[in-house]
């Protein structure tokens, strides 16, 4: 299997043009996985009136036989968004380092946004050094994941909010080039816990009680969702303590003690 898999190489279909309808932008696209058996439907939303979008998937299994399998959303932020200046935030919990050796790379656990490299407490909400360790996956605890990088420099901040039940595990990973400057921050969320091979991945099971992978049954179509969003901040935001999901809408609450600036949207609620 390719790196990051077969549905980031293949050829897409386009299923529908982009239509404006219903107060959105909606296409559809389409991509057939011949060595993992897969077919994956895309469709998405774009809001005419808000910086929203919606993402629809359904991965349907054409073999005849059950499988085990792994389903991620890569979002990665580059230059010249990511500089010194950006932070990332997001709700996630207890993690481990994706470099910790086996059979028990959970130990020792860490507590977003802290990691270890070389025993000592590392911020992954800044990347402003040696970005060791490179990856860290990190477990959610509510209902819903989310996830934000702010660059109040540009006077922008990008995020992303999907359901935990669909997508367990966010992971988080780092890189600069070579004068160590901010090259890409991966803000991926996924049935992706531990990183290894199906057969290691079997062997361990769980972590923190999380599942390691997805199973799909023949002929079965699994659906998941998430949204993207963007918001203009000022440029002493000091980045998202929590972010809350009800009733359509959403609002990020900025990290100041005192005098915390909300950002609100009204999102809808299309997880399907």
């Amino acid at each position: 299997m390719p790196y990051h898999g077969e549905a980031a190489l293949v050829n897409w279909d386009v299923l529908q043009s982009p239509q404006i309808r219903g107060g959105g932008v909606h296409a559809e696209m389409a991509a057939a996985l011949p060595m993992a058996g897969l077919d994956i439907k895309r469709r998405m939303i774009l809001s005419t009136d808000r910086a929203l979008l919606w993402v629809h998937e359904a991965v349907t299994n054409k073999r005849t036989l059950s499988r085990i399998y792994n389903w991620v959303q890569h979002p990665t932020i580059e230059p010249p968004f990511l500089d010194e200046n950006t932070v990332v935030d997001a709700n996630a919990r207890k993690g481990f380092m994706q470099s910790s050796s086996l059979p028990n790379p959970e130990e020792p656990a860490v507590v977003w946004p802290q990691a270890l490299k070389d025993g000592q407490p590392v911020n992954l909400r800044h990347l402003i050094d040696e970005p060791q360790p490179s990856v860290v996956s990190y477990t959610i605890d509510e209902a819903y994941g989310w996830v934000t990088a702010s660059n109040p420099s540009k006077g922008l901040l990008i995020g992303y909010l999907w359901k935990t039940e669909e997508y367990p595990w966010f992971n988080a990973l780092r890189h600069v080039d070579e004068s160590r400057q901010p090259l890409a921050r991966g803000l991926e969320f996924g049935t992706t816990g531990l990183h290894l091979p199906f057969s290691a991945l079997v062997d361990k099971g769980r972590i923190f009680d999380r599942p390691l992978f997805a199973h799909i049954e023949p002929g079965q179509t699994v659906t998941k969702s998430y949204a993207s969003f963007l918001f203009t901040i000022p440029r002493d935001y000091e980045g998202v303590a929590r972010a809350t999901f009800a009733d359509g809408k959403l609002i990020l609450h900025e990290r100041r003690t005192e005098g915390g600036r909300g950002l609100t949207m009204q999102v809808g609620d299309r997880f399907e």
